[in-house]
């Protein structure tokens, strides 16, 4: 018997489609997962900017959770926007409960138009209660700058360390040459920062690159790659994923990257008669 590599998203509805799970959904699905969601919040948004946000009730957010594990066990975990202190620390609660041993955090406390999508006093439990049960961590600079006070790579990487992340992919790096773009991943097994480097895009469409690069990042490591391998082939997803929208008029502002330009047909798991996973492909191509 066979089954879809399952891929769970628990982040914020974007009503423009572009970031949030909507983004998630386009990437899992465009990487050939499959993509399940526990919605934490729904904005009133577009390409210009947070309007609104209601968050949704801290039980409803735990039964899409327990709804999703009870039948269909993802291999991977994302979150994206967690909204307040009270989704945060449920969220934490079940992934403790359900043993999860790969998830990939994006702390999304601020949206690409400046918004602030995370209260104070939830970003304090992120970092006490969720961190130490990430496979990564994906701050972008104005993320990693809020949690760690610094703007050195280096430095940011020691004290999330020191705050329990395992594995930090530190989010908008610069480089002396303006064509590219670098990434810093931390692994817990390396010493050094490993520079993953991209060509630079020139678009103003750029909304929802966090949440898609992470989706990306979670779906590689359900297919059972490595993290740096997951890291590596999420940034080249993400570079052509802006190339491919670069040139496309979608709002006013800052406009979605193109999640489809080339989609994969969904992949199968190996199961036992019990729907237990037994065996995982790993020699995925891009």
């Amino acid at each position: 018997m066979r089954t879809y590599i399952p891929v769970l998203s628990i982040a914020g509805s974007d009503s423009s489609g572009g970031a949030g799970i909507q983004a998630d959904i386009k990437t899992i699905s465009a990487l050939g997962c499959y993509a399940m969601t526990a919605i934490t919040a729904i904005t009133a948004q577009n390409t210009m900017g947070v309007l609104d946000i209601q968050g949704i009730d801290t039980s409803i957010v735990r039964a899409q959770i327990d709804a999703v594990f009870t039948d269909v066990p993802p291999l991977a975990v994302k979150t994206g926007m967690l909204h307040n202190a009270e989704i945060v620390e449920c969220v934490a609660e079940k992934m403790q409960q359900y043993s999860v041993n790969t998830l990939v955090i994006d702390p999304v406390m601020v949206s690409t138009s400046g918004s602030m999508l995370l209260s104070d006093d939830a970003v304090n439990l992120m970092t006490g209660k969720l961190f130490p049960l990430a496979t990564l961590v994906t701050p972008n600079r104005m993320e990693a700058l809020r949690l760690t006070g610094t703007e050195d790579v280096n430095e940011q990487a020691r004290v999330l360390s020191e705050m329990g992340c395992r594995n930090i992919l530190l989010k908008g790096g610069d480089s002396d040459d303006n064509n590219v773009k670098v990434d810093y991943l931390k692994l817990s097994t390396e010493p050094e920062l490993i520079a993953l480097r991209a060509d630079a895009v020139d678009t103003n469409n750029t909304h929802g690159t966090g949440c898609t690069l992470s989706s990306a990042i979670a779906s590689y490591l359900a297919m059972g790659l490595d993290i740096e391998d997951a890291c590596i082939r999420a940034k080249l997803y993400i570079t052509r994923a802006l190339a491919a929208g670069a040139r496309i008029m979608s709002g006013h502002g800052h406009g979605p990257v193109n999640h489809l330009f080339g989609p994969r047909h969904m992949k199968y798991l190996n199961i036992d008669s019990n729907g237990n996973y037994i065996k995982q492909q790993k020699n995925y191509r891009r």
